[in-house]
């Protein structure tokens, strides 16, 4: 498989500037070779302000929000080009955040609000499993009274048939390369799995089981 994935959790880090904090990992994942980048502007509203911004980063990548993107990538029937161009052409894909979203099975466990309705919530499937990227730990001195992140993913596998879930906390990153995965980044990351406790994993760790064993 041809596939390489640059899959990350938010675009911007706290105390950084936009995709500051995983720049280099960029930079090496396309290398040099790489002069030409498609830049999916379809998760915020205002495109050109958006497009400017990652325009001016590649100089010196997407985020916004999931039901938005993937509407508009159906919209305009480009979902099934896109995994074309990834898994058999190995053109490659990065996305942050939204990005990160629509790349997995579906956008069942992003943390967006759904402005918009897709005609499906299935992705691109570029891996066989979700994500849920700015994972947040329960906070035990917070006194807000909603469900944790946790909880949400908890539910979301009380439904039949449903795949593992990558908690990405800011700051971290998935590399696929063909048929490996390694977790990237400054923070560990929370795999859920239906029926299962959680288990957490440091930077480094090969997650390549994911690719092929989702559930």
């Amino acid at each position: 498989m041809k596939r390489r994935l640059l899959l990350v959790s938010n675009s911007t880090l706290h105390g950084s500037g936009y995709l500051d904090h995983c720049q280099q990992h960029i930079s090496s994942f396309f290398g040099k070779n790489v002069k030409r980048v498609l830049f999916v502007p379809y998760a915020l509203h205002d495109r050109d302000a958006y497009t400017k911004t990652a325009r001016n980063k590649f100089k010196t990548l997407g985020g916004g929000n999931t039901f938005r993107l993937l509407k508009s990538l159906y919209d305009n029937n480009v979902v099934a080009e896109i995994r074309k161009r990834v898994m058999e052409d190995g053109v490659p894909y990065m996305g942050s955040s939204a990005g990160t979203n629509v790349a997995t099975i579906s956008i069942n466990t992003t943390n967006d609000m759904p402005i918009v309705f897709p005609p499906t919530f299935s992705a691109i499937g570029l891996v066989p499993f979700n994500i849920n990227p700015h994972y947040l730990d329960p906070d035990p001195n917070s006194r807000h009274m909603g469900e944790t992140r946790e909880q949400r993913i908890t539910q979301y596998h009380e439904e039949p048939d449903t795949p593992c879930v990558l908690g990405l906390r800011e700051g971290s990153l998935l590399l696929v390369e063909g048929n490996k995965a390694t977790l990237l980044g400054s923070t560990k990351a929370r795999l859920f799995t239906s029926g299962k406790p959680s288990v957490e994993y440091d930077p480094g760790s090969d997650l390549s089981f994911l690719l092929s064993d989702a559930r």
